[in-house]
């Protein structure tokens, strides 16, 4: 998967701060929990990550730098989302399509 340079610069940041992780961590366990889809499940973080992301720049010089040379238009955090969505949940089993019956478990 590749990341974008502010979504590497905020994966490197919250390897490097546990309390951020764990923080970070529970929000995407939650927003998962609270959703059906998974993509809407991705939506919804990757707008935290942003969120958290401009709220870390205030604070954080190699945030700073990003946001004072991107702007203040909102950068796509989607593939760090999906990417935190499969390191720091559990696979859901996939529905079967529209009139596909599921096979019996034993």
């Amino acid at each position: 998967m590749s990341l974008n340079r502010s979504e590497q610069a905020l994966y490197d940041y919250i390897k490097g701060h546990a309390e951020e992780r764990q923080y970070l961590q529970h929000k995407v366990r939650t927003i998962l929990s609270e959703t059906d889809e998974i993509g809407r499940a991705v939506a919804r973080i990757d707008l935290e990550l942003w969120r958290y992301y401009e709220e870390r720049g205030a604070a954080g010089p190699s945030f700073r730098e990003d946001l004072r040379v991107n702007g203040p238009r909102r950068i796509s955090m989607k593939n760090l989302a999906e990417y935190l969505v499969r390191m720091w949940t559990e696979p859901r089993p996939r529905k079967p399509p529209p009139g596909v019956e599921s096979l019996p478990t034993e």
